[in-house]
């Protein structure tokens, strides 16, 4: 039996050029499905209300260490070099199976709420056999759509982070593979989070890019970020080792040289930028313009809830006002006008949905409402008084919404959050993330205690 909902007289910003914005329209979903998109749809199903809200599809988040849930907000003021010492050093290696469940759970029930409904989750955490399967779990329970990014363990930063020789295990990644993901054509699908040249010896990047592509998934990298890996050159070491590809994700990019950039853009690679960690981390200037410049459309990020908020919203406005800063300074070193490619809100848009889609290699069924897309759909609340009144519906979202104003949120055709509540059972997700919080938190002052 067919299922049918409408979404009647939102005004509804596609991302999509052939359907358009459209004020007063309703969007009609069958069987997880967008069917129709236009106004005045006449059909028996069941209708949402979305008078006053402002209709886009879902964000997309196209690299989060979702793991690191349960420790949010422990490093506020580090840098990335900060970082590896305060977590990956300290916290990483104490976590179980039960925290990377519950940080995924909780995690991915936090970008349900926030209007994320696919996300890229950066996994390295992978400890034991048992973490993977947990972090799956996670976000299978959750019901986000969501690309499961295989990535390295993290027991130790001198064995997995300085030039290390310990390959991503091919056995569990192709058990990860036949067990959960045998298709892609699911809700969740599946990816390689490696960690690339200059962290690794060659023959490990070799080995993990080869992995990758005989088990039929891609592949998402940090590149080209902070004070190591700004200067390691890595898009050419990759170039030099024969692995550029369309199948590869590139997330930073901060300090890519221009020949970089051209060799991304013509293997047919794809961008992340996590702007808020970038600023704030010292990753470097989140290069928006640049990747425009290079035609490479970007995608946003939210990286790290350590250090920064788990909306898409913070890194929308932190895309633009990041990027805006910079050409602005230069221009008046420089002496002169602000250039025409000066980035715009409808491109921050366009980088949270559509360009996000891509990224992910999902955008044949989400990113834009289009019709025979997966209906993945938000429903912003434009009668609330931060967003009210509405002269500019994207500028709106972009510019003035947060995260009180998601009020609905559908992931193939499920309502996930209606009414401004998520369906699910929050207080467990909370207390399970709580006690895994409480659990690491101890271990580690028992482990600093030892030491001294």
């Amino acid at each position: 039996m067919s299922t049918r909902l409408l979404l009647r007289n939102g005004h509804v910003l596609s991302m999509d050029p052939d359907v358009g914005d459209i004020a007063g329209a309703d969007v009609l979903i069958e069987d997880g499905a967008i069917l129709a998109v236009q106004p005045g749809i006449d059909a028996d199903a069941e209708v949402i209300d979305a008078t006053g809200r402002i209709v886009v599809p879902g964000f997309v988040d196209t690299h989060r260490h979702t793991w690191e849930t349960a420790i949010r907000t422990s490093a506020p003021n580090a840098t990335l070099d900060d970082y590896f010492v305060e977590i990956l050093d300290t916290f990483a290696p104490l976590y179980q199976p039960d925290d990377v469940y519950a940080s995924n759970l909780a995690g991915s029930l936090e970008c349900l709420n926030a209007g994320i409904t696919t996300l890229v989750d950066w996994s390295h955490i992978n400890n034991t056999p048992e973490h993977p399967d947990a972090a799956i779990a996670g976000l299978t329970e959750a019901g986000l759509r969501a690309q499961y990014a295989y990535g390295s363990a993290n027991t130790s930063l001198a064995k997995y982070w300085f030039n290390s020789a310990e390959v991503i295990p091919g056995d569990d990644v192709r058990r990860i593979r036949s067990t959960y993901f045998s298709g892609d054509d699911g809700l969740l699908t599946m990816g390689l989070a490696t960690r690339g040249p200059g962290f690794c010896q060659d023959d490990v990047v070799v080995s993990e890019w080869n992995l990758a592509r005989e088990v039929g998934i891609p592949i998402t990298v940090h590149v080209a970020m902070g004070r190591l890996a700004g200067r390691f050159a890595m898009v050419e070491q990759l170039d030099r080792l024969a692995l550029l590809g369309p199948d590869t994700t590139y997330v930073h990019c901060c300090y890519f040289s221009d020949h970089e950039w051209g060799r991304v853009r013509d293997t047919g690679g794809t961008i992340s930028i996590a702007a808020q960690v970038e600023l704030q981390m010292g990753h470097g200037w989140p290069p928006v313009a640049k990747s425009y410049q290079f035609e490479l459309a970007p995608s946003l990020s939210v990286d790290v809830v350590t250090t920064v908020p788990g909306d898409m919203f913070t890194q929308m406005r932190a895309a633009f006002g990041g990027e805006r800063a910079r050409i602005n300074a230069t221009c008046w070193e420089a002496n002169t006008g602000v250039p025409e490619t000066m980035p715009t809100a409808r491109q921050m848009l366009e980088m949270a949905t559509i360009n996000g889609a891509r990224v992910a290699g999902l955008a044949d069924r989400t990113g834009s409402l289009t019709p025979g897309k997966r209906a993945d759909v938000v429903l912003i609340d434009a009668t609330a008084l931060n967003l009210a009144p509405v002269m500019d519906p994207v500028a709106a979202v972009v510019l003035a919404a947060d995260v009180s104003n998601v009020d609905t949120v559908i992931v193939n055709g499920e309502i996930r959050k209606r009414d401004g509540k998520l369906l699910a059972d929050v207080g467990r997700a909370r207390g399970l993330v709580e006690d895994a919080r409480d659990r690491l938190v101890a271990a580690a002052a028992k482990n600093k205690a030892a030491e001294g």
